[in-house]
């Protein structure tokens, strides 16, 4: 459940920024039915940042519901105060989660020395497996292979999504880190060279709209195939940036909008509505990716 296609899903919403159950029910099933290996529900592509802890908490138990054990879920549960994170975490126990990915704290920008004693923290308080999410680009810290490798020593820290887009960090975890800790890729772009490189998968925005084609492509890599996984790839090439012109997950809920996976792109403040320039992109990269209206 942890290898593969793994999707971070969009939150789909109303007019007036509510939930939408109806569009985040046919999300689910999409990603049943093309075969991704795991949903994380409310990590950052969720737009976990400007939703409440109740909604955070409501939506993850919802897309539970939702998936009706057909397909695993990981619940987000970062924050940059610690005691939020274990409060979010601890909620989850006994849900049914198959795990959390918990984001580097954000703003703080603690130490390394912080970053461990968070994590650490958080692993004394939960069973729940762990994948630890290093996205400075977004957070203003990094977290760095040495202290990731302190991290894998505790049983329930399985592995983390490296998000730096640094392939070189592949080869420094793997040789500090405990054995079959998990590298898993955050950066589409560079996800497949991740992969071939010794990572086990990818976190992905692009699965969101593409479900099938990621799911295929990490299946066909991780078999090492990479001559076919690299030819579904180089059609999902533009899409992998595109997604990316605008702070995520603008891009990517006007184009599940525009194949039919959502009824709304609705955002919350202090995201807004996506530009007429990078729609154009959006449209030229669906057309090449060979994207179809569901």
């Amino acid at each position: 459940m942890f290898t593969g296609s793994i999707v971070a899903l969009i939150t789909p919403m109303n007019e007036k920024g509510q939930i939408c159950h109806s569009s985040l029910k046919k999300l689910v099933n999409y990603h049943i039915l093309n075969k991704t290996k795991a949903i994380v529900s409310i990590g950052t592509t969720g737009e976990s940042a400007t939703l409440s802890q109740k909604e955070h908490i409501n939506i993850v138990m919802l897309t539970l519901e939702l998936a009706d054990s057909k397909i695993p879920v990981i619940a987000g549960t970062g924050a940059n105060a610690t005691t939020e994170a274990i409060s979010l975490t601890k909620r989850f126990e006994k849900s049914g989660v198959s795990g959390c990915l918990t984001v580097t704290p954000y703003y703080n920008k603690p130490t390394q020395e912080g970053l461990y004693q968070h994590f650490k923290a958080i692993s004394e308080n939960t069973k729940l497996p762990q994948i630890l999410y290093n996205v400075p680009s977004r957070t203003g810290c990094d977290l760095l292979p040495q202290t990731v490798a302190r991290l894998s020593e505790f049983e329930n820290i399985i592995g983390i999504k490296e998000a730096t887009g640094d392939l070189s960090r592949i080869s420094k975890i793997k040789k500090l880190a405990k054995k079959n800790f998990l590298l898993i890729s955050g950066d589409d772009a560079t996800a497949l060279d991740f992969m071939q490189l010794g990572g086990q998968g990818i976190i992905s925005v692009t699965a969101n709209i593409a479900a099938k084609e990621m799911a295929k492509m990490c299946s066909y890599a991780l078999k090492g195939d990479f001559i076919k996984a690299r030819f579904i790839n180089e059609r999902l090439v533009l899409l992998h940036e595109a997604l990316f012109i605008e702070p995520n997950p603008i891009p990517v809920k006007w184009l599940a909008k525009k194949i039919g996976l959502i009824k709304n792109d609705t955002l919350r403040l202090p995201l807004t509505p996506i530009s007429n320039s990078t729609c154009l992109k959006l449209e030229k990269a669906m057309k090449y990716a060979n994207l179809q209206k569901i």
